[in-house]
């Protein structure tokens, strides 16, 4: 499958129809830059991703971005926190392997000298209520993109 990008890149991706468990008593943690670059990954985002640390450093955090996922979505969060605000959501990621994994995500702003920096983004394991709502959501929300 081809996906694109909002900067114009593109790439393709074998996109497989099966999810990985978040693991319990876990936290995704990842920094960017205000352009959505990665400045740093922990471990355990190293591990659901199935990407190498060199594999993220530098990359936009959009390499994560399953095809399931409304563009109004990511809109949101970006309007948030480039507001100097917090965000909250539920998000569908794709792995390196084309499997996939959701996600309750917190996205906040890094500000020094009342200026915004970069952003923080913390993942936890949802619930699978939650998802189960999200699911639907994100299907109509995608046909009226189209």
């Amino acid at each position: 499958m081809k996906l694109d990008y909002y900067d114009g890149t593109e790439r393709h991706v074998d996109i497989v129809d099966e999810e990985i468990p978040y693991p319990d008593g876990r936290l995704i943690v990842s920094r960017t830059d205000t352009m959505g670059l990665m400045t740093h990954c922990n471990q355990s985002f190293i591990d659901m991703s199935g990407y190498t640390e060199e594999e993220l450093i530098g990359k936009n955090h959009y390499l994560l971005r399953h095809p399931d996922m409304p563009a109004a979505a990511f809109k949101n969060l970006w309007d948030t926190i480039q507001q100097g605000n917090k965000w909250e959501g539920y998000v569908k990621n794709l792995r390196k392997d084309g499997c996939y994994y959701w996600v309750h995500a917190t996205v906040i702003p890094n500000i020094r000298n009342n200026e915004v920096v970069g952003y923080t983004s913390v993942r936890r394991k949802p619930s699978r209520n939650k998802i189960n709502e999200m699911i639907p959501l994100y299907i109509k929300m995608l046909q009226e993109e189209q």
